[in-house]
């Protein structure tokens, strides 16, 4: 019989997105809040371009927000004077975002294959803009060994440095590590540092990517 022996992976660290990668996609849970609170999805559109986009000014709310320069009231209150309602009925800044992301439930696909992942022996890891501290901590602690969140340490993607502070935690050089995220500007960041990056679109997706590493799940 011939060798069967699987090729060694290309890579021995595995980081990912929270939002949109971990959890059901970003449209999903946001359009299903903005549904129930009858906010004007034009203008909550027009102002995550202003603040979210390529073009987005350095220092504006979400910015500031994940950089943890921004608490999460203010930023609450920042969104609600800016958001308006289809119903004329104001928008509650109190817990705003606590509502906003009370649909980003784990994907269970994307939750099985980062458990597979680690118990295959590869380094597993978080990197994630951070809008808040509403992560599932025991979720986080059982699948990830590194979990670094862009305001704990003052950084967000796309800025280069929040990657190469992942890759030194992880302790492993850029070439050996795959980034997965659904934001395109955040993968290009991950590819420019040196690590080999996928936008994440869904979990068979990813595991298809990882596939052509070597990492097969």
């Amino acid at each position: 019989m011939g060798d069967t022996t699987l090729p060694e992976p290309l890579v021995d660290a595995l980081v990912f997105d929270w939002g949109g990668v971990m959890t059901v996609s970003v449209p999903e849970f946001v359009g299903a809040w903005l549904h129930a609170e009858a906010i004007d999805r034009d203008v909550y559109g027009r102002i995550m371009r202003e603040w979210l986009s390529r073009d987005a000014q350095p220092g504006n709310p979400v910015f500031r927000l994940e950089t943890g320069e921004l608490s999460v009231r203010e930023f609450e209150r920042l969104l609600a004077a800016e958001l308006i309602t289809t119903s004329g009925a104001k928008v509650d800044e109190n817990g705003l975002l606590r509502r906003m992301f009370g649909g980003a439930s784990p994907d269970p696909a994307m939750v099985e294959l980062v458990r597979k992942a680690r118990a295959a022996g590869l380094h597993t890891a978080l990197l994630s803009n951070s809008w808040g501290e509403g992560y599932p901590k025991d979720l986080l602690i059982e699948l990830f060994d590194t979990v670094v969140i862009s305001g704990r340490v003052g950084l967000r993607k796309p800025d280069e440095r929040i990657y190469r502070h992942t890759l030194e935690q992880i302790g492993v050089p850029a070439d050996r590590a795959v980034f997965f995220d659904d934001a395109p500007i955040n993968v290009e960041a991950a590819h420019a540092v040196g690590m080999h990056a996928f936008r994440h679109t869904n979990a068979d997706t990813t595991r298809a990517h990882l596939a052509t590493l070597g990492v097969t799940l």
